[in-house]
């Protein structure tokens, strides 16, 4: 009876071994590295991830200096524009000013004009005015 427990032991102990190894090759090792393959693949998009999101850092550093820059350019032009628009301004303004004070002059010539005419008119009415007051003082 020993012998055949121990048959039945040994026999037992070469199946087991020989389904560890069916299964080793079966099942363990497609699946060790099948696990291998996709931690090796997570592993280059995670890789990948990092590149890209260095990627990204950099154009967005660049952008922003590329807005820094139009930025400065941009208050450059707008200083150059303002400038430019107050000498405009002020050549207008004193051409109009120079324009106004030669109408102004002409003006002050004409009032003249008239105001030593309107003076000789009543000079030369004067002797009316003087005998048309006497005749109503007369009259009173």
């Amino acid at each position: 009876m020993l012998d055949i427990n121990f048959v039945l032991l040994l026999s037992t102990t070469a199946l087991f071994l020989a389904l560890i190894a069916v299964l080793n090759k079966i099942l363990y090792k497609p699946l060790l590295d099948f696990i291998d393959n996709r931690n090796n693949l997570i592993k280059k998009d995670l890789e990948s991830a990092t590149k890209n999101a260095d990627d990204v850092s950099v154009y967005y550093n660049e952008a922003n200096q590329i807005i820094l820059d139009a930025k400065h350019e941009v208050a450059s032009k707008r200083m150059e524009l303002l400038a430019s628009a107050k000498m405009d301004i002020n050549k207008k303004l004193a051409a109009k000013k120079s324009k106004l004070e030669v109408e102004y002059n002409e003006f002050i010539k004409a009032l003249e004009s008239e105001r030593v005419e309107l003076k000789n008119a009543l000079r030369s009415q004067m002797p009316l005015f003087r005998e048309a007051v006497k005749a109503k003082l007369g009259k009173i």
